[in-house]
């Protein structure tokens, strides 16, 4: 069944607009209480978020309707999400928010949410939350001493900064190792460097004057040409750029070339498992990640396991399978060894120790395989279902079994934005090129 209220990753949309509302968020603050409840102690929720000028309203809103169905509000002020999923455990909460619209722009804003033990929710507990968000919430409002109350946790990022520096091996140190952080203006501005500096790195920091506005404004990991630059100009040994609220990582090496997810995931898997560490004898990613990954990582004798898109279902595949590392494209990588989600500092970290221990640069670890060529496109529709249309249909019915096992094709409704994405990927370059725009065309005349 469709969900009216979240999308691939939680609740997002334009804040105050027709969607994400302060009236929303004091019913989702209700809702979730609710459904999280457990026991008759004190029930707390922690809340971070990155820095939208938007968070302070949705922040208040969400904390009002804690408090209104008996919960405590832990407040921990601008926060990589990953380091809310492990401040949740590490605080004891009965739930854990991150006020984030990810890499969108800074009108966006959304709502993550994890539970006790910093996973993210499944399907069914989504679906029971938009219940509770439909039902009349003021029968189930709390009075009296059972009101909740809001308390700041100041300096709560230095908990997650040492938690960050733990996930590399005992007296690690990157003295000498020139490095760029492009912190996209969002959660991880302060963190993030100062991390890398007290493990010793030379740092030069991109993104870490946030305003309210301009989060993700020319910076971080979906527009990297100024990290790029500033890797060229200082000669530094890698580029490490994040979103807004720091769960993905697009890596930048000596050359200012740019490293995926992908070659990211396959880099640390082939150190991991020249270590033994790799658990459950494979690996997950999406069905976005380039085919020559897939080679690659069942060329070691490991397993691929492929799922929706979406780092939650990645983490999903991984507890099923036993795996330790998983990720996307985009650069959410995952490493249960350390973390419930992605988490774009801890990743880097674990390149930066790879460049150390093998002495060689971020170019060759990264180059573990020749990439598949691969189209993605994005579509904007207003409204509808294109990819209902029999027409539409039919052209990708056409597309697949002319490409047959020589390619993959990927069509899907964004969960987050009013588009809709395409992905080929084959060995014939240009007969990739020609079924995308065959879909796009259809796409086109439909919607």
């Amino acid at each position: 069944m469709a969900k009216k209220y979240f999308g691939t990753d939680g609740i997002r949309g334009l804040a105050n607009g027709k969607k994400l509302t302060p009236d929303l968020a004091l019913k989702i603050g209700m809702a979730t209480g609710l459904a999280f409840m457990r026991g008759d102690h004190r029930n707390r929720v922690v809340i971070g978020k990155d820095t939208r000028r938007s968070g302070y309203l949705i922040e208040n809103a969400l904390s009002a309707g804690f408090n209104a169905v008996g919960m405590d509000v832990y407040r921990l002020g601008p926060m990589p999400t990953p380091a809310v999923a492990m401040l949740t455990r590490s605080l004891r909460a009965d739930l854990g928010v991150m006020i984030s619209a990810s890499h969108n722009q800074f009108e966006d804003n959304g709502i993550k949410l994890f539970r006790p033990d910093g996973n993210k929710l499944c399907d069914k507990i989504e679906h029971e939350i938009e219940a509770l968000i439909d039902s009349d919430l003021e029968k189930k409002l709390v009075t009296g001493r059972k009101i909740g109350r809001v308390k700041q946790i100041d300096e709560a990022w230095t908990r997650y900064l040492e938690y960050a520096k733990r996930t590399l091996p005992r007296f690690t140190e990157f003295t000498g190792l020139k490095v760029v952080i492009d912190c996209a203006n969002g959660a991880a501005y302060k963190v993030a460097p100062e991390a890398l500096k007290e493990l010793g790195a030379k740092v030069f920091s991109l993104g870490v004057t946030p305003n309210g506005y301009n989060i993700n404004d020319g910076v971080g990991s979906t527009a990297t040409k100024a990290a790029q630059e500033l890797v060229l100009q200082e000669k530094a040994d890698i580029g490490i750029a994040l979103d807004g609220d720091a769960d993905r990582v697009i890596i930048i090496d000596e050359k200012g070339q740019i490293v995926d997810g992908d070659q990211l995931m396959a880099a640390i898997t082939q150190f991991w498992h020249e270590k033994n560490k790799v658990l459950g004898g494979g690996i997950a990613a999406t069905i976005m990640s380039n085919l020559g990954l897939e080679r690659f990582i069942t060329g070691l004798g490991l397993d691929f396991e492929r799922t929706k898109v979406g780092d939650r279902y990645v983490l999903e595949a991984m507890r099923n399978k036993g795996y330790n590392i998983g990720g996307e494209q985009s650069g959410h990588i995952i490493l249960s060894d350390f973390s419930t989600t992605g988490d774009g500092l801890v990743a880097a970290l674990q390149l930066l120790h790879i460049m150390q221990e093998k002495n060689i640069p971020v170019s060759q670890i990264c180059n573990c395989f020749e990439k598949v060529p691969q189209l993605l496109r994005n579509i904007k529709f207003n409204g509808g279902e294109p990819l209902q249309s029999e027409k539409v249909r039919q052209v990708i019915l056409k597309s697949e079994q002319s490409l047959g096992e020589a390619g993959r094709l990927v069509i899907r409704k964004s969960g987050t934005e009013p588009l809709i994405r395409i992905m080929g990927q084959g060995d014939n370059e240009a007969q990739i090129v020609a079924i995308v725009d065959d879909i796009e065309q259809a796409i086109r005349s439909v919607s």
